[in-house]
């Protein structure tokens, strides 16, 4: 359903590329509303993207008629929806959309405080790096119920998405919107994981003879994309050398536990997800709250008696 007034909460490194996309290629009516914690980040952004794109406060931003939310993790969820629930707003013609990766139970939660409000939700986390974001290729999941996704799907393929896996289709009924959290979070791990793989095989490249450069050649013909951009960035030092995160190690240990807590209440131990949590804990006390994902190579580089940095 085009020509609705569309709103943003959040603006992390993906929601700014996705709301990129949406001001620039959605068919929204007007500008996109943009509202951020920060609204210096809010200002700058929709100056960048403008007459597409306006900053405003959060009453402004509950004017629209569709939502979308994008923030860090649960906590944070749970105060922007707090936020907005204590709003006098009507939110009964409202479809809010949260592209967070959240456990399970918190998207059920927030399902429920916004049909209090006569208000619909749908659970939409994303997979894809903030370049994909910036360049419209991310994957969507969205999960609830199927009136709700129909609203915000023309702003899926050919905007923010190159597909969208839409947990609702074929079932011909609505959706528990805690699959998506499943989904995304057992993704994330696989992700995780992989990645703390990726370090060890490098690490053990390096310390047996081989060398590096003839691994990441074989990577990225036998695997090319994410992984051998991970790779690059690991050789290159980029993990030690950012400023800023594009995986933070707070967020990916964050995932971590959801995808635990997840299995385990189908009784079982993932195993090798300690093992990638241990090896960010590592990158913690190295790096603080500013550590990367891709420094979990500094981690295995320090446990094999290298220095942190591959200087």
């Amino acid at each position: 359903m085009s020509g609705q007034r569309v709103a943003w909460i959040g603006l992390g490194n993906i929601g700014r590329g996705m709301t990129s996309n949406i001001a620039q290629k959605g068919p929204q009516k007007g500008p996109l509303l943009l509202h951020n914690r920060s609204i210096a980040r809010a200002t700058a952004h929709a100056a960048a993207l403008a007459p597409n794109a306006e900053a405003v406060d959060l009453p402004t931003a509950l004017s629209a008629e569709l939502i979308f939310i994008c923030v860090g993790d649960d906590t944070a969820l749970d105060a922007v929806v707090s936020n907005i629930l204590s709003q006098p707003t009507d939110l009964s013609n409202k479809t809010f959309i949260d592209c967070s990766t959240v456990h399970p139970d918190t998207s059920r939660k927030t399902e429920k405080a916004f049909a209090a409000r006569g208000a619909d939700f749908v659970a939409c986390p994303v997979f894809g790096a903030p370049n994909m974001a910036d360049a419209g290729q991310l994957i969507v999941v969205p999960a609830g119920k199927r009136s709700a996704i129909e609203k915000v799907r023309p702003f899926f393929d050919g905007v923010v998405a190159k597909k969208t896996l839409d947990l609702s289709a074929g079932s011909g009924a609505d959706i528990d919107v805690g699959r998506a959290g499943m989904l995304k979070v057992l993704g994330n791990t696989f992700i995780l994981n992989t990645v703390g793989v990726l370090a060890e095989s490098l690490c053990a490249a390096e310390a047996s003879g081989l060398g590096v450069e003839p691994f990441k050649e074989w990577l990225g013909l036998f695997a090319p994309g994410p992984f051998a951009n991970y790779a690059e960035r690991m050789d290159s030092g980029d993990y030690y050398k950012r400023e800023e995160p594009l995986f933070a190690v707070d967020l990916a240990r964050k995932d971590l536990r959801h995808a635990a807590a997840v299995a385990g209440e189908g009784g079982l131990r993932m195993r090798n997800v300690e093992v990638t949590d241990s090896l960010l804990q590592e990158v913690k006390a190295e790096r603080g709250e500013k550590g990367d994902l891709a420094a979990v190579y500094g981690a295995v580089r320090k446990g094999a008696g290298m220095k942190f940095e591959n200087e």
